[in-house]
């Protein structure tokens, strides 16, 4: 089924959508059924709900802050819980297309060669960077974020507008590849990419130096999606995990210099 057999949107938006996005971007025990041969209605099409995603690990990261908060933890040993808990609940998917991404881009002189080291489950040195400095740098933003009382502003917001970020590179760059979880999920149909946008920009608008913090966000996705399609021509599910992270990154770095100023 491509987007002409989703007449005037009618299948848009469904209830069942935010199980289906659960289902594919988290690893909670959830009867998605996302890739059931007998469904008439691609898995893309819930790409709406990939924010709502973001709302749901973020505030289970939030919570675990606040009881270790409550039990006297100091500030950065809460903010390792808090990348653990988003960590557990994603299975490291978005970390992993970082990674991966990074060995890809940088490890291979050709298209081919880049999407073949993309696939290779074994991680090099440039995923190893980026996975450390990643990690690192998240850890020292929602360390200070904790101090200053202003994880919750910051943390869900920026899961959210990252999120959204990835359906916007779904449905703007082709599929590098023919087959994949990209391949599977699809290409989300307008509708789909505008009510993600639409979440996202809501979330967004809550924080401090909202208009930073969206322009940051668009700047990133952008660019990322530039060098996508400058080293692989397209999208792959190891490219939405990386632009995840980056877009997340750069929210929290964004809050954070309006929150803590």
């Amino acid at each position: 089924m491509d987007r002409s057999d989703i007449p005037g949107g009618r299948q848009a938006f469904q209830p069942h959508d935010l199980v289906i996005a659960l289902g594919l971007l988290t690893r909670l025990p959830l009867p998605a059924q996302a890739f059931a041969a007998s469904c008439s209605r691609p898995p893309a099409q819930a790409a709406w709900a990939y924010p709502l995603v973001g709302l749901v690990v973020a505030v289970t990261a939030v919570l675990v802050a606040w009881l270790l908060g409550g039990l006297g933890l100091p500030a950065p040993v809460q903010a390792m819980f808090v990348i653990a808990v988003t960590v557990v609940l994603t299975g490291a998917m978005h970390e992993d297309g970082l990674a991966d991404c990074a060995d890809g881009f940088w490890g291979g002189w050709t298209r081919e060669r880049r999407l073949e080291i993309m696939k290779d489950s074994q991680i090099g040195t440039y995923g190893v960077i980026a996975l450390v400095l990643s990690l690192v740098l998240r850890w020292q933003l929602i360390t200070m974020l904790i101090d200053a009382g202003a994880l919750t502003a910051a943390l869900i917001p920026a899961a959210m507008v990252s999120r959204a970020a990835m359906v916007w590179t779904m449905a703007r760059l082709p599929q590098a590849r023919d087959k994949g979880l990209s391949r599977q999920t699809g290409i989300p149909a307008p509708p789909a990419l505008m009510g993600a946008v639409a979440i996202g920009l809501c979330a967004a608008l809550f924080t401090a130096g909202w208009f930073a913090t969206i322009l940051v966000s668009i700047l990133l996705t952008f660019a990322t999606g530039l060098l996508a399609r400058a080293k692989i021509a397209g999208q792959t599910g190891d490219v939405l995990g990386a632009t995840q992270q980056i877009v997340e990154i750069g929210c929290l770095l964004s809050i954070s210099a309006f929150a803590l100023s």
